[in-house]
């Protein structure tokens, strides 16, 4: 016997998703800026010259935590599609796109690698690119939650280049060390 469900039922299944996926994805955000010193607390990262366009340090995780916030509603949208042919490869590219996203912190303020994350950007555009494309064949308010990300992820992009531009030997910097002197 089949039934279709309810209208009701369909929102119901969605909301479980969301507060699965939501809250998951943040998680993870979250763990990854957590795995290395991030912002002016990054000893490396707050003597770099930075571009005029680099928000305040409490900027970024308000927009990562939003930007977070709408990846996961976009992934409970294409994992609530069941039916869809594109589902599976949309939610496998969708973890693909985050994982690449997770690494850029501590490739960035761990390793100090600005060559290396701007790679890592490039990847992560084309992959969150390839994840939107996928998602608008299944949904294209998914699709629609993936923008702003794709649009911060050239942002962020512009603003790791000009780091590399403004301070040729970044790479090579070891972050200055804290003076034991107590003066009085």
């Amino acid at each position: 016997m089949r039934e279709i469900a309810s209208k009701g039922q369909l929102r119901l299944a969605f909301l479980r998703w969301t507060v699965v996926t939501v809250p998951f994805v943040l998680l993870l955000g979250f763990l990854s800026a957590r795995s290395v010193p991030v912002g002016s607390v990054n000893r490396w990262y707050a003597a770099l010259a930075k571009s005029e366009l680099t928000p305040p340090d409490w900027a970024f995780p308000v927009a990562w935590s939003i930007l977070y916030v709408l990846l996961g509603i976009a992934l409970a949208m294409v994992i609530h599609a069941r039916g869809s042919r594109w589902r599976v490869p949309a939610i496998i590219m969708f973890f693909v796109q985050l994982v690449i996203n997770l690494a850029w912190t501590p490739v960035f303020f761990g390793l100090h690698r600005i060559t290396a994350a701007e790679i890592v950007i490039v990847a992560m555009f084309v992959a969150a690119f390839a994840t939107t494309i996928l998602f608008g064949r299944i949904r294209i308010a998914a699709a629609a939650l993936m923008l702003p990300y794709l649009a911060w992820i050239i942002f962020a992009g512009y603003l790791t280049w000009q780091i590399g531009v403004l301070n040729p030997q970044a790479e090579t910097l070891a972050p200055g060390a804290s003076s034991t002197q107590i003066i009085e």
